[in-house]
């Protein structure tokens, strides 16, 4: 199908969203007191996300047709998964204790849940919205989606193929996923700028977290130098050549687990896209223990935040609000459902006093993925987003599984 939108170009759609990101960069260093007053309120991440989707909201670019997030996505992600992992603590993460785990597997828990209860609040109200029968059954729908948050798009695949959705039912259930997780992402970045004000309200234990920070800090301050040409080099040497060996493993593993174990399939072991991230996470917390890490003292893990920012820019550029026009009664359950996650995570939160970082970590690990579970981490601070990248790899490695037990239940419900 031909598209209309106003720019075709790939090229053109890369330069677009860097001027953006530079606009929202330049403005919220300025001086000029409506910026100061501006940023006071809105968090610079959050406008990195939304300004993108007013291209798509507009009409400019179709991200249907751009490549720009496959690139991002399959390139740049795995080079800053790496470049963030490099100088990671591991030892201080563990040291976070079990109040991290424990909000990733309430937000896990969540979903599970939440499908069940949104099913059952709209099938009351519209029974006609929840409806079906055969490969047009919702429900079929809602089994992906639940792979989908709670894992990522490996286990939403791995559960399309477990659960035979028809193309109609899938796309419209795919767009709720679009949109639902593209809302809650732009609330967990505004809660982020605020977490300070929220953990000292709730009177959270904010401990784990500071000494975190100043361990990571203190690393810096201490290999801290003046960025070379030399250093670029050597960082993109790094973060594009484990990009590279994690796609060549990856493409060999997933192929040959198909081949060999094909019932691995349902735990998305067959999905080469899972291989690059876990591969490049793994490499990049091995580096962690050899000089590699020094690298962070020239930058290493800002150069990987300035690709993560690409990144951000690329998934806000497929948050298209006008497709709720498509089929409205769906993305009230999306709402209910995402509703109900956030509601436990928030009650578990409160009963163990876990701060906001949590939360919106463990809730982004599952809804989001590897892809911007580091962006909620590094908007509380640049040295926590390792710790959303190993939660968010937890996440493929339970995706699947949760989200099947989720589909039982649906079926079970709509039958």
């Amino acid at each position: 199908m031909q598209s209309h939108a106003l720019v075709q170009n790939d090229a053109v759609v890369l330069g677009l969203l860097a001027l953006i990101l530079g606009f929202v960069f330049y403005t919220e260093a300025s001086a000029h007191p409506f910026w100061k007053k501006f940023y006071k309120y809105v968090p610079g991440l959050l406008l990195c996300y939304v300004l993108p989707s007013f291209l798509s909201a507009f009409g400019i670019v179709d991200p249907a047709r751009s490549q720009i997030n496959f690139v991002a996505s399959r390139y740049l992600l795995p080079a800053t998964l790496v470049l963030l992992t490099i100088s990671v603590d591991l030892k201080a993460i563990l040291g976070l204790g079990y109040k991290a785990l424990l909000l990733f597997l309430t937000g896990t828990v969540g979903v599970v849940l939440g499908g069940p209860v949104a099913f059952l609040v709209v099938g009351a109200v519209s029974p006609d919205t929840v409806g079906g029968v055969g490969p047009d059954a919702v429900w079929r729908g809602m089994s992906t989606l639940a792979g989908s948050w709670i894992g990522g798009a490996a286990n939403q695949m791995a559960l399309k193929e477990v659960f035979e959705p028809s193309d109609r039912i899938f796309s419209q259930l795919v767009a709720v996923d679009i949109l639902v997780q593209s809302v809650w992402m732009a609330l967990l970045l505004f809660l982020a700028g605020r977490a300070p004000a929220i953990d000292e309200r709730t009177g959270a234990d904010t401990r784990a977290l500071d000494e975190l920070r100043r361990r990571v800090e203190a690393f810096h301050d201490q290999h801290a130098r003046h960025l070379t040409t030399r250093d670029v080099v050597f960082i993109m040497a790094v973060g594009f050549g484990v990009t590279g060996i994690a796609h060549a493993l990856g493409g060999w593993i997933a192929p040959w687990l198909a081949r060999t174990a094909p019932g691995l399939e349902r735990l998305s072991l067959t999905n080469t896209y899972f291989w690059v991230v876990c591969i490049a996470t793994a490499i990049g917390v091995g580096l962690s223990f050899t000089p590699v890490k020094k690298l962070e003292g020239a930058g290493a893990s800002r150069i990987g935040t300035g690709m993560l920012y690409l990144l951000v820019a690329s998934i806000g550029l497929g948050m298209d609000v006008s497709a709720m026009i498509t089929n409205p009664g769906l993305f009230a359950v999306g709402g209910i459902w995402m509703a109900v996650h956030a509601a436990l995570l928030f009650a578990v939160a409160k009963l163990v006093r876990a701060p906001l970082f949590y939360v919106c970590v463990g809730s982004q690990a599952n809804i989001g993925g590897a892809a911007s579970a580091p962006v909620i981490a590094s908007a509380f601070h640049p040295s926590l987003a390792p710790a959303g990248v190993l939660l968010a790899v937890l996440g493929y490695a339970v995706g699947t599984y949760a989200g099947w037990i989720c589909g039982l239940v649906l079926q079970a419900l709509a039958s």
